[in-house]
């Protein structure tokens, strides 16, 4: 099966960036969408932002648009988050997956296939 991994969380005061980046083994990224999601402690898991297979669409979450940004260098099998302007609700255990039925960007998590196993982000001063 596909394999995902995510890095480049970490602990960041209020206002900071980030960069996480979601790579995978043995096959290539380019047969699927891609999206990334969260959870916070007590809450359910949150659609944060997606890139189609093609990569010519993107969606994003209303808490995060204008401040992330998604992208993907399929030379490279690897998709970013860019994460800017960050604020203390941002604090959450961020996942990649993978979709490859639909092909299209979509932020409801039961589309998708493969699943990262996350990485922390922590926003706090």
């Amino acid at each position: 099966q596909l394999q995902l991994v995510e890095s480049g969380g970490g602990l960041v005061q209020p206002g900071g960036s980030l960069r996480l980046s979601c790579a995978a083994s043995r096959f290539t990224l380019d047969r699927y969408a891609i999206g990334w999601f969260r959870q916070a402690p007590g809450k359910e898991r949150e659609g944060v932002s997606c890139i189609s297979k093609s990569g010519d669409s993107t969606n994003y979450a209303d808490s995060v648009k204008g401040r992330f940004t998604i992208s993907r260098d399929n030379a490279k099998n690897v998709v970013y988050l860019q994460m800017n302007s960050l604020k203390p609700e941002d604090t959450a255990v961020y996942y990649c997956a993978a979709e490859r039925r639909i092909g299209r960007c979509v932020l409801d998590f039961y589309e998708y296939d493969y699943w990262g196993q996350g990485t922390q982000v922590t926003v706090s001063s």
